[in-house]
């Protein structure tokens, strides 16, 4: 017999390419973020990602929703690393930071490439249908939550800047044992997750529809008030608005950021109305706005009572095609 025809290598390099970018994409911006305060770290976080997210594509190809996941879970770990270094160990030495943040991510990676032929049968097995096993996952993050709050209790920043040093090692070890632990839940989380999202996009091919009508009806509301705050402005003898300064006349750029301030009721205060007429006019985009909230809300709901496709058990992004059989259709037996 012939051997069965290989995967398209295309699709498979393609679904790679896109994880790798939004991932790198993300990385990028979470280390510059971090390295305006800790460039070794920074470094690191971009090490890690190089490191990690490489392997995991490769061995669990399951395209741009599980790196969805999996990046962003990675962001929020190194966002808390840096909340955490920054309010405990504020005084450690600088090598102590990017070698704690990575033995974590080494740990669980080398984890994973030991048992990647178990691991990657464990993904495979994931399902829609498994996720009722996602709290029983998760159990692990309990015990890293645990380990995180006993840091913050404790004054570890009251002490010499050498054991602080030594204090964040010893907890981001106990942290990297853990999930060397609990390699195969962390797995399952992550595949669960990209489940999730796979689901959620599904439903959002639903509401693209009413999502685009309330975002084009809310460009509209900012464009014609701005306009009208402007014009009226302009025609006034005196200025109808005022800023921290005192007294202005808009510019069409200052029309356009007090319309949206004024439509999402976030109110700054930079620029606030001073004449009747405006507070009038500002008043009725509130209105405006709030009629289009409940106009956006109902079309959302409208829109989760369409069907909704099932995934299969082959993984995100395919969905089982509808029953065509006499069982589907409610007419089984002879005829």
């Amino acid at each position: 017999m012939r051997p069965p025809p290989p995967r398209a290598p295309s699709r498979l390099v393609g679904a790679w390419a896109r994880s790798v970018g939004f991932t790198v994409a993300l990385t990028l911006l979470v280390a510059w973020g971090i390295g305006h305060d800790a460039r070794a770290l920074s470094a690191a976080v971009l090490v890690a990602a190089a490191l990690g997210f490489g392997l995991l594509y490769l061995l669990f190809p399951r395209g741009l929703h599980f790196a969805f996941g999996t990046a962003t879970g990675f962001a929020v770990y190194a966002s808390l690393f840096t909340v955490l270094g920054q309010a405990q160990f504020p005084e450690a030495s600088d090598w102590a930071r990017p070698v704690a943040f990575l033995l974590p991510v080494l740990a669980f990676l080398g984890q994973v490439w030991w048992r990647r032929t178990e691991l990657v049968a464990v993904a495979e097995r994931q399902t829609a249908r498994s996720l009722d096993h996602l709290p029983r996952a998760m159990r692990w993050l309990a015990a890293v939550s645990l380990v995180g709050l006993a840091c913050f209790m404790m004054p570890l920043n009251r002490l010499p800047p050498d054991w602080q040093a030594v204090a964040l090692l010893a907890a981001m070890g106990g942290i990297a044992l853990l999930v060397a632990i609990a390699v195969r839940e962390v797995v399952q989380l992550l595949v669960d997750v990209a489940l999730i999202v796979d689901e959620l996009a599904g439903r959002a091919r639903h509401v693209a529809a009413p999502i685009t009508a309330f975002l084009l009806i809310y460009a509209l509301l900012v464009i014609l008030f701005a306009a009208a705050y402007r014009i009226a402005d302009g025609l006034s003898r005196e200025p109808l608005f005022h800023a921290t300064e005192g007294p202005i006349r808009l510019t069409y750029s200052d029309a356009l950021h007090f319309s949206v301030a004024t439509l999402s009721t976030v109110g700054y205060g930079d620029i606030r109305p001073a004449d009747d007429g405006a507070r009038v006019l500002a008043s009725l985009q509130v209105v405006a706005g709030q009629v289009l909230l409940l106009f956006g809300v109902a079309e959302l709901l409208r829109g989760r009572q369409a069907p909704r496709p099932r995934l299969d058990r082959h993984g995100p992004g395919r969905h089982a095609a509808p029953r065509t059989d006499a069982k589907a259709d409610g007419h089984g037996g002879a005829p």
